[in-house]
């Protein structure tokens, strides 16, 4: 398995841009590996993605323990800051989808004054699940070529791939928490420690109360996952 670097992801995502081809994109994390065993309809949404990057030095270091090549993490925050630096640069239009009304809008801010040639078709908080059609005609009406999606996972992967071929995007990613992060809202680990893939441990230290459990029971069976499929390996 050869995982794409930053720079290949980017290249490949102007090149499907610009050729109008649509392009469907994820990142996977431990969390979102170990809930697709589980979960049918997020398992078929990420399987339906032409790009899949891994967002997560858990995963990173998990397929080299079962000797597989991965070159580098992609994280998505970082990929959605150069894809906003391309679409700048290539005169892409882009619409945010996501978060609170409050917290889009401060996102849309910070990017414009980031990338001043960035064209924002649109944005919209992430609370339309009473009208799901009427928002991605909003999407669709804006003309926008690269949309990101900054809504809780499963939600998020299920809603893109429910409503791909209708969304009159190129391009579309779920980019989760980005925009809380963008925003000022929640700040991202240190550098050091997403180096030493520690950046789950500096989430739980800010939201203790929500993040614990969700690390302590996805991160456990992940371990579990891959004590079992290095022991086939071996015994192979």
């Amino acid at each position: 398995m050869d995982v794409a670097s930053m720079e290949e992801t980017v290249d490949t995502i102007r090149d499907t841009v610009v050729a109008g081809r649509f392009t469907q994109h994820v990142v996977v994390n431990v969390a979102k590996l170990v809930n697709m065993r589980d979960d049918p309809q997020l398992n078929e949404s990420v399987r339906s993605c032409d790009i899949i990057n891994i967002d997560g030095m858990g995963v990173v270091l998990g397929a080299r323990f079962l000797g597989y090549k991965v070159r580098e993490r992609v994280a998505g925050v970082d990929l959605f800051h150069e894809l906003l630096a391309m679409s700048a640069s290539e005169g892409f239009s882009v619409f945010l989808l996501g978060a609170k009304d409050e917290v889009v809008a401060t996102t849309a801010e910070k990017v414009k004054a980031l990338y001043p040639k960035l064209k924002i078709a649109g944005y919209h908080h992430g609370y339309f699940w009473d009208d799901e059609a009427a928002m991605v005609e909003k999407v669709r009406a804006s003309g926008a070529q690269l949309l990101f999606v900054a809504i809780t996972s499963p939600k998020k992967e299920n809603f893109i791939n429910r409503w791909r071929d209708q969304l009159g995007v190129t391009f579309v990613m779920g980019v989760g928490g980005t925009f809380d992060v963008v925003a000022g809202k929640v700040k991202r680990a240190p550098r050091w420690m997403q180096r030493y893939g520690l950046e789950w441990f500096y989430r739980v230290i800010q939201e203790p109360k929500r993040m614990w459990k969700r690390y302590l029971t996805t991160n456990g069976k992940f371990a579990w996952i891959l004590l079992r499929e290095r022991l086939l390996l071996i015994t192979k």
